[in-house]
């Protein structure tokens, strides 16, 4: 017996499972590429909040799901004994010019509320970063505690692990049965927008590449547009492009070379780093750009969690929550934003 079928085994997919299995219900997960195959299998894991002004809901979601991060990929990682990669490090960006200094100022002021404080953002002088640090034309730097950093493949790796110790395996086929959710991410929005006069979804092509560096204690770094994410293995990630159209979504090319050179130029403590992988990738974006959770808008009484782009896995703890609510209690809190009439 089933009481769950969850159908794609990205970030959400998983997350969402590992949430229904805790509860007690019994779950399948039904994936035919296998677990992190898409967009969830990628290097970079930038867990980084939206600016704290012009508060709404996805900005209070973002932020209530990076402050469970922390102990949900912990009880991830002692279920099933395999590292995700998961750290609150931290972010440092450079101010560029003195009109970005004192929107930095009123954010700090704004955080203060806004993040309840259990996370700071404040401006401080650029010498306070050591070797660790961008460029800044200004000297200053905005540095905020609440941004995280998570290695996809390793986080999705370690969700498998968790829901293989519960008795949970992900199959590549399967009939569905009990409460079904889909979290079939490109594929799962192109066959939405299929049948919808206007498109619903698409992918966004992303390109990102691995150095070999070790930093694994220090900040991400968000500068020129370009997230550099240092991870627990020794590693540190470049990222990324944002291609809307594309031939190949998995090959990588010049854009690719675009992105590590505005790293290197912003970033001196990354040059001369070796270049171990490159990745390509494509993300699921909604027209509205912000997740679709709820009830699946073309398969009547079944759910979708989808459209994570560039936020999914910061996304990942409260979205597993809210749609466990849901999809095993009848319990619905989802934002109004977040429902797929949203990008209709």
């Amino acid at each position: 017996m089933v009481d769950v079928t969850v159908y794609g085994a990205g970030v959400f997919g998983l997350s969402v499972a590992w949430a229904c299995v805790q509860r007690g219900a019994r779950v399948q997960v039904i994936d035919p590429f296998g677990p992190g195959a898409g967009a969830s299998g990628g290097i970079v894991g930038a867990l980084a909040p939206h600016v704290p002004e012009n508060w709404n809901d996805k900005k209070q979601f973002q932020f209530e799901s990076l402050m469970l991060a922390e102990a949900f990929w912990a009880g991830v990682e002692v279920a099933g004994g395999v590292t995700a990669g998961y750290g609150r490090t931290g972010r440092v960006q450079p101010v560029a010019d003195e009109r970005g200094l004192e929107l930095a100022r009123a954010r700090a002021v704004s955080a203060e509320a806004l993040w309840q404080g259990k996370a700071v953002w404040e401006v401080i002088p650029a010498a306070e970063c050591g070797d660790w640090a961008p460029d800044s034309p200004t000297g200053w730097m905005i540095r905020d505690s609440l941004s995280g950093r998570m290695h996809p493949r390793r986080a999705c790796a370690a969700l498998v692990a968790a829901l293989r110790a519960r008795g949970v395996e992900v199959v590549a086929e399967g009939a569905a049965a009990g409460r079904v959710v889909w979290a079939t991410g490109v594929a799962g929005l192109e066959e939405i927008s299929a049948v919808r006069p206007r498109v619903f979804g698409n992918g966004v092509k992303g390109q990102a590449a691995l150095l070999r560096l070790e930093r694994r204690d220090a900040p991400q770094l968000f500068a020129d547009t370009v997230h550099v994410v240092p991870h627990a293995d020794g590693t540190v990630a470049i990222g990324s492009t944002s291609e809307r159209d594309y031939a190949d979504g998995h090959s990588v090319d010049g854009r690719l070379d675009d992105v590590l050179a505005r790293a290197f130029a912003a970033v001196p403590a990354l040059r001369g780093a070796e270049v171990i992988e490159r990745w390509a990738g494509v993300r699921p974006r909604t027209r509205s750009r912000a997740p679709v959770l709820g009830a699946h808008p073309v398969r009547a009484g079944e759910f979708i969690a989808n459209g994570g782009f560039k936020i999914g896995f910061g996304m990942a703890p409260k979205v597993a929550r809210v749609m466990a609510d849901l999809v095993l209690e009848g319990v619905d809190t989802i934002p109004e934003g977040f429902r797929a009439e949203a990008s209709f």
